[in-house]
């Protein structure tokens, strides 16, 4: 550990694991194992399916490739470091690594925030003005909104992170987590220099998440208002179900980025397992979980995955 008087930022940061769970590193280390490969393998199947079917050159599907996308470069940036620990017990990373997963843990997660926005906004035009989601959703929008997400992700979190390696440190290079977070790092530098990065970093999660979880909700308030004016039960349903995925991808992301969140800016005392639990559900279970809920509730996805393997088969 760092001297206490340090004023610069450390050549090196130590990762965190499940404290006093050491002893069966090896055990825990199957299901992450387990969940990594699903996540790569997964969302790498949806893409390669999408790329390969025109027919599913619409746009709830090119979106859910942008989605897959995300979610494949967000399992790739960040889980080395926690298999890393888990595996060989590896905890030490360069600060320079370190602010450059950091970087890109922050910005894939507004990334992913904003696409799951785009997603409720296609559900409500495709619900609520069925008529004009063609017009609308064109190939050149959803080019623009891909980009839109990935510039806003990106350019929003230069700042922040550039910042953190100007900051005198004074609390040591241990951090709490499996990986590198911002708000981990900042609270090592010496008290009273990181008012920029405290606001800023609220302003960031005010003017991106928050906003985009406010409007997704606002989105579904008109959905369901469109749907309950539907007299057909059967036609309530079908329409409900083309949102099912959708929710489930949302809920998954925000419910523990919002716990995570909470907890590590109000300071709320709650046991270190529970801490661990929600960051690496976080890091894990949204990746892994959405090519398993779109394809179980796409019948098109589940047709290309056919396609796919079929044609391996053949060609063996």
């Amino acid at each position: 550990m760092l001297p206490l008087n340090s004023s610069q930022i450390p050549a090196t940061f130590v990762l965190m694991g499940w404290s006093g769970l050491e002893a069966i590193y090896s055990l825990i280390s199957i299901p992450i194992c387990f969940m990594f490969f699903l996540s790569v393998f997964g969302n790498g199947l949806i893409l390669h399916v999408i790329i390969q079917d025109h027919k599913l050159h619409q746009p709830m599907y090119l979106f859910l490739s942008m989605l897959a996308t995300t979610d494949l470069l967000f399992s790739l940036f960040t889980s080395p470091s926690v298999l890393g620990i888990f595996l060989f017990q590896y905890q030490s990373i360069r600060s320079k690594v370190c602010l450059f997963q950091m970087f890109f843990i922050q910005s894939l997660s507004i990334i992913e925030s904003s696409l799951l926005l785009a997603m409720a906004f296609d559900r409500f035009v495709a619900i609520c003005h069925p008529l004009r989601y063609t017009t609308i959703l064109t190939s050149s929008v959803i080019t623009k909104i891909g980009w839109v997400c990935a510039i806003r992700g990106t350019l929003i979190h230069v700042p922040l992170v550039t910042s953190l390696q100007f900051l005198p440190y004074c609390n040591g290079n241990v951090l709490s987590h499996s990986y590198c977070l911002h708000q981990d790092v900042m609270k090592l530098a010496c008290d009273g220099t990181n008012t920029f990065n405290i606001m800023y970093g609220l302003a960031i999660i005010l003017c991106t998440v928050t906003v985009d979880m406010i409007l997704i909700i606002l989105s579904y308030i008109l959905i369901i208002k469109a749907v309950l004016h539907v007299t057909s039960e059967i036609e309530q349903y079908r329409l409900f179900s083309t949102c099912v995925s959708h929710l489930c991808a949302v809920f998954m992301f925000y419910v523990p980025l919002m716990a995570l969140s909470i907890v590590r800016r109000f300071g709320i005392q709650v046991p270190p397992v529970f801490i661990n639990l929600m960051a690496n559900t976080y890091l894990f279970v949204p990746p892994m979980i959405n090519p398993i809920i779109y394809s179980i509730k796409s019948q098109q996805i589940r047709e290309g995955f056919y396609q796919t393997f079929y044609r391996r088969m053949i060609d063996l």
